[in-house]
C-alpha cells in the first residue's frame, strides 16, 4: 500500500481493504455554479448574528466538490468550519479534503480528522485542545485508594 492510499485511508476517504487505486480517477473538470453557496441550506454557521471572530463555528455537510466555495468564504473570515463529507462520493470527498488542505495551508490554519470523513479547519488563531479532562490524568475524579 503506498504512502498516498495509507493517508487517504487513515482520512478515512477509502477502506483499508479496498483494492481500487485511489488516485487513479482524474478531477472531473465542469462548470461551477456561481455564488450557489450562499443559499444553500446545508451550510449552518452557530449564531449567525454574531460579528465578532470566535463567536462562530460553521457545520458543512456538502453534496460534491462544487460546496467548497462556501467552506473557502467561511474558512476567510475566520470562522472554524466542521465539514462532515459522510454522505460524499469517495471522488468528491478527496478533492474537498484537497482543497480544505490547501486553504489551511494558505491561511496557516490547521486542519483536523474529528471522525471518519468529517474534519475541523480551524484559523492561524485558534488552539485545538484534547478532549481529555484533566481529572482523567491523575486517576479520574474521585480516587478512593
Amino acid at each position: 500500500m503506498g504512502s498516498v492510499r495509507k493517508a487517504s485511508a487513515w482520512l478515512g476517504l477509502v477502506d483499508d481493504s479496498d483494492d481500487e487505486r485511489y488516485y487513479d480517477d482524474d478531477y472531473a473538470e465542469g462548470p461551477e455554479p456561481g455564488d450557489s453557496w450562499v443559499t444553500n441550506p446545508k451550510v449552518r454557521v452557530a449564531d449567525e448574528v454574531a460579528q465578532e471572530q470566535g463567536t462562530r463555528i460553521a457545520t458543512v455537510t456538502p453534496d460534491g466538490f462544487r460546496d467548497a466555495r462556501g467552506i473557502g468564504e467561511l474558512f476567510r473570515e475566520g470562522v472554524p468550519v466542521i465539514v462532515n463529507l459522510t454522505g460524499m462520493e469517495p471522488s468528491d470527498a478527496k478533492r474537498v479534503v484537497d482543497f480544505a488542505a490547501g486553504l489551511t495551508f494558505g491561511l496557516r490554519g490547521s486542519i483536523e480528522r474529528v471522525a471518519n470523513r468529517v474534519f475541523l479547519l480551524t484559523p492561524a488563531d485558534y488552539k485545538v485542545v484534547s478532549g481529555e479532562p484533566m481529572g482523567r490524568a491523575n486517576g479520574g475524579f474521585f480516587n478512593q485508594s
